[in-house]
């Protein structure tokens, strides 16, 4: 990897670990709006309706795609937006009966192993990358480390 590649591909990871830090902080913050309102899917919807203002003004900041860019989409890629409701409404739901820290050790348990099978197979146009047994190991030790860092006492 050249320098430049190098510098690029630490601010993405930094950039995604700040994600990831962020995720937690989200679903704590969400599921205290869902129990003080008492009701996991309204706070929910709160939530996306505000980042859709958010990402509305982000959108008219950077620029909105034209409209042939849409052209030969699939429609399956729209089912991300299921997935990611589906996400929000279960962490928001589930976090304070669990805790915050079972509830994304789940996720991120989830992650892995999806992740691993995307990238394996290059499914939905992702970067094609074999489970070499290397891989597989790394996982099972994330996986492993994930749940010490949690495990009931």
């Amino acid at each position: 990897m050249n320098s430049q590649a190098g510098s690029s591909f630490a601010l993405i990871a930094l950039l995604m670990f700040a994600t990831g830090m962020g995720i937690p902080v989200m679903a704590a913050l969400n599921a205290n709006l869902g129990q003080h309102i008492q009701s996991p899917v309204a706070a929910s919807a709160i939530l996306f309706g505000l980042g859709c203002i958010v990402s509305t003004l982000i959108l008219l900041a950077v620029g909105v795609p034209k409209l042939e860019s849409f052209h030969g989409v699939s429609p399956w890629v729209f089912a991300a937006a299921l997935l990611v409701a589906f996400y929000l409404i279960s962490i928001t739901w589930s976090a304070p009966r669990v805790g915050i820290g079972n509830a994304v050790f789940f996720v991120l348990l989830g992650q892995l192993v999806a992740a691993a099978v995307i990238d394996h197979w290059g499914l939905f146009g992702a970067v094609q990358s074999s489970l070499t047994m290397k891989r597989a190991i790394g996982l099972l030790v994330m996986a492993i480390g994930v749940w010490l860092a949690k495990k009931p006492r």
